[in-house]
């Protein structure tokens, strides 16, 4: 008797583009434009996944998120000096 297999490999999830995540930061905490670099890069990474470029977006979807968590620090810093100093 002969036996047949078949192999059926899922195509990896399409890089992440950070985008929403990079608006809010560019919206409610663009620290020394931090958040527009974000959204940039993230713009960037959405139009390379688009074209099929998966590298390239996910080069461009991790610096916006290095950005993005860059200035979520930051602006908890802030925020925590503020209170500091308020209290």
């Amino acid at each position: 008797s002969q036996s047949t297999t078949v192999t059926v490999e899922e195509p990896p999830p399409p890089p992440r583009d950070h985008l929403v995540w990079s608006l809010f930061t560019t919206l409610y905490g663009n620290f020394c434009c931090l958040g527009l670099l974000a959204f940039f890069f993230s713009v960037k990474a959405r139009d390379r996944k688009v074209l099929g470029d998966h590298s390239g977006a996910r080069s461009y979807g991790s610096t916006a998120k290095c950005l993005n968590i860059t200035a979520l620090v930051i602006n908890i810093v802030i925020v925590l000096i503020v209170v500091i100093v308020v209290a």
